[in-house]
């Protein structure tokens, strides 16, 4: 089967696959491994970038910087938190905040690089080899196409950062045989979790010791073992002790830190992936949060599980035979829809299952809110979102739909003012906030905007619309996102959309060749319903909003065609700097 990609995409790929010989796209995780060591270093920023001082603004004293990304949270879960609201409360909330690819090792990438997936090279969870053209997607992409040295963590760290991740790094990022992949450009605590934490035990992870980096196992405790040693070793549990002992460490220092901390939770289990324990699910939550004595629905946080039912979950008895994909002159085109399904019981026990994951995350999120000094900015998001049953789907994400791209984005901070922000977002607007908020003026080759002008103005609103695009390709080697009835995620087909506050159009690419395309569309106004309920992309009382619509998608498609002809990373033309908006002065 080919993957989905964009001829002007498949041009550029060639030029990193010479580099991947060692890289093994496919397969699963090695755990066999127990102590590797590697040298840890600052690596040289290879990138077209500033030079270690240029763009730096003065700053009396730069803010600390927690970003905490969660997996697949939904935000169905997210008044299930404690902490969310203790952040509502205290500081920005933005309702408004999508991810440009609803998909993890996509988002991720982005949100670390401030851009289009089209600029990294980054467009799905595996490198998806072999193909004609190298990788495509995972570590192998990554790395290939320079994404390392274009983190924003990189450039903190010149000015005297020390920054710091904890948790899930990006997919297929693993040991092989006895080596570890090299420590990314621009971190100096690297505590990453490997995919085998997908199953809450039994994972590996990295730090390191006197600048060697050393891999550490951590082993489930036996069956009969008491719940608090089983949580204990829970990746939710170890994730937080990194976090918690980062902070301890350096908020005294007097050079500031950045810390990003990524939970597993609320992610599945993968397909394939051992229980390790009786009763297990496919969310697998601490033991604490499990039904039992005294709690026969388990810990759902602020809401009581049992209170926890389909009607949660938007549209999801929605009639489906009006979404049907359209052609330009209103016509039926094929549904890419693959029938799955989800019954609302099976619905209502994944909802269940992940706001108890989830309540591991609230408690570590509230002992780093009680943990960080007052000068100590604390962003709260999501990779993406999750469906559950909604479009005749199954479990999963990468469509273009709310449920799979709408995320929460919060934020606390020293002059932070409480209150819900309006302002359309993206993820990668992330990396040039977090630069602004260091003193650094955001990198010429970001494409996102800095939101910090919106933390101290509640009532800005520069924007009224992102781009959101996916890049379909078949679920190769150890894709933890490979669905576990019909792999649905292999469904979703290659898109562009572009997402309002009210109104949704997405351009399909239908085609399953490498150059072929076979576009359809739907169109969403969610002044008529808050979920996607009727594609009304040939309704004539939307004509002028969908033509508005199909030109900025042309203005979108024609940047990342010409980007394709510029070195991999490179700034955008300057037409195509301000896809996502108005850009911010001198930014």
């Amino acid at each position: 089967m080919r993957a989905r990609v964009p001829l002007t995409l498949a041009m550029v790929l060639v030029v990193g696959a010479t580099a991947l010989a060692a890289c093994r796209p496919g397969g699963g995780e090695d755990d066999s491994v127990v102590v590797v060591d590697r040298r840890a270093t600052r690596s040289p920023d290879r990138v077209i970038a500033p030079g270690p001082n240029d763009g730096e603004r003065p700053r009396a004293r730069r803010p600390s910087i927690v970003l905490v990304v969660m997996d697949d949270f939904s935000l169905d879960l997210l008044d299930t938190m404690r902490s969310a609201a203790a952040m509502r409360r205290k500081g920005a909330s933005y309702e408004n905040a999508f991810v440009v690819d609803s998909l993890c090792c996509v988002s991720r990438t982005s949100l670390l690089t401030g851009q289009y997936p089209f600029q990294t090279g980054v467009r799905t969870n595996t490198g998806n080899m072999p193909n004609p053209y190298g990788p495509i997607g995972g570590w192998a992409a990554f790395q290939a196409y320079g994404n390392a040295a274009r983190s924003f963590p990189v450039r903190l760290q010149r000015i005297g950062y020390t920054t710091g991740l904890v948790g899930k790094f990006i997919n297929q990022y693993r040991p092989v045989g006895r080596s570890l992949p090299r420590v990314p450009p621009g971190w100096d605590d690297w505590q990453v979790m490997f995919g085998s934490a997908y199953a809450g035990w039994n994972f590996q992870s990295t730090r390191i010791e006197d600048g060697r980096v050393v891999l550490v196992d951590h082993p489930a405790p036996p069956a009969d073992a008491s719940d608090a040693e089983k949580d204990a070793a829970y990746a939710g549990t170890v994730t937080e002790r990194g976090a918690l002992g980062f902070i301890r460490e350096h908020r005294d220092d007097k050079a500031p830190y950045f810390l990003e901390v990524a939970p597993y939770a609320p992610h599945s289990m993968t397909p394939g992936m051992a229980r390790t324990y009786p009763g297990d699910t496919l969310f697998p939550p601490a033991f604490r949060d499990r039904p039992g004595r005294g709690r026969p629905e388990g810990n759902c946080g602020r809401i009581r599980c049992d209170r926890l039912r389909v009607d949660r979950l938007v549209g999801f008895h929605d009639d489906q035979s009006d979404n049907m994909p359209l052609r330009a002159d209103g016509s039926p085109a094929p549904d890419w829809r693959p029938g799955i399904g989800l019954g609302a019981d099976d619905a209502v026990r994944s909802l269940r299952g992940r706001a108890r994951m989830v309540q591991s995350v609230d408690r570590m999120m509230a002992r780093i809110l009680r943990a960080v000094g007052p000068d100590t900015f604390v962003m709260l998001t999501s990779d993406n979102g999750f469906h559950l049953g909604q479009y005749g789907l199954g479990r999963g994400k990468s469509t273009p739909y709310d449920p799979d791209i709408r995320v929460p984005l919060l934020v606390t901070g020293p002059g932070v003012v409480p209150g819900p922000r309006t302002e359309m977002t993206s993820n990668i607007d992330l990396a040039s906030t977090v630069e602004d908020l260091a003193g650094l003026r955001p990198a010429p080759y970001r494409a996102g905007v800095s939101l910090v002008p919106t933390f101290t103005d509640p009532g800005l609103d520069r924007r009224d619309h992102v781009f959101v695009e996916h890049t379909w390709a078949p679920s190769l080697g150890f894709d933890p996102d490979r669905w576990y009835s019909g792999r649905e995620n292999d469904a979703v087909p290659s898109y562009v959309a572009v997402r309002t506050r009210h109104a949704l159009l997405v351009r399909l690419d239908l085609d399953d060749s490498w150059e072929g395309t076979d576009v359809a569309w739907e169109y969403y106004d969610y002044r008529a319903s808050r979920f996607e309920r009727t594609n009304a992309f040939a309704d004539p009382r939307h004509a002028a909003e969908v033509t508005r619509l199909r030109h900025l998608l042309a203005r979108f498609v024609w940047c990342r065609d010409r980007a394709a002809r510029h070195p991999r990373g490179a700034a955008l033309p300057a037409r195509c700097a301000a896809l996502g908006g108005e850009r911010l002065t001198g930014s």
